[in-house]
């Protein structure tokens, strides 16, 4: 008689602590939340796609709403490491000038590692109810950080806070708008985009404050 064969093993999941394991299923559902869209992604999808149980989703975030908002949060924790990590390189000495360019290019530098996440923050229409204030909160977080900056240098000393302020929502916009516009042009490196930013913006701001050239 033949040797029977040996019964079939099913795969076994590779464990890992649970901090891991939400990093491992926050950066699939990114990716996966950014090619299908927020509506047509199932939570079996990204189960599927970490290889790990959709019940053990849901114990982690809940609901794919808490997925998608856990996603966006962690962007922007990495949008905001991102700049201040790219301020505290150019040295305490550094001009303003050189301060806001280097913002301006960790922004972009941003925005071409994490592709997917930009997706995701441009999906506005599209998002579950509770991810559209998380959206806005990474705009308010990318702010408030620029006005600070601004408010924290010599050469604005006077400068109304409100005008700060201003100035901030312009270098936001134009930044978001500009990642817009590029990512269907790949010739439109990170210092292209920073140079267009910056001879623009930087340059508004330093006629219309005479005291923002240092």
């Amino acid at each position: 008689m033949p040797t029977p064969a040996p019964p079939a093993t099913r795969p076994t999941r590779v464990r890992m602590p649970r901090a891991q394991r939400e990093e491992q299923i926050l950066a699939v559902a990114e990716q996966v939340f950014a090619e299908r869209g927020y509506q047509a992604t199932t939570m079996e999808d990204i189960a599927d796609r970490v290889g790990v149980t959709k019940p053990l989703i849901y114990e982690y975030f809940g609901s794919k709403e808490g997925l998608l908002s856990a996603c966006i949060t962690r962007a922007r924790t990495q949008l905001r490491e991102a700049t201040e990590a790219s301020w505290e390189a150019v040295g305490p000495d550094a001009s303003l000038e050189d301060v806001f360019r280097a913002g301006v290019r960790a922004f972009f530098t941003f925005i071409d590692g994490h592709a997917t996440a930009f997706v995701l923050i441009q999906q506005e229409g599209a998002v579950a109810s509770q991810a559209s204030p998380l959206i806005e909160s990474i705009r308010e977080q990318q702010s408030a950080a620029t006005v600070a900056t601004f408010r924290a240098a010599p050469a604005l000393a006077g400068v109304p806070d409100l005008v700060l302020e201003g100035y901030a929502e312009v270098v936001i916009g134009a930044c978001e708008r500009l990642a817009v516009w590029r990512a269907g042009r790949r010739e439109v490196g990170v210092e292209d985009a920073t140079d267009i930013v910056v001879s623009s913006v930087w340059g508004g701001l330093a006629a219309l404050v005479p005291s923002a050239t240092g």
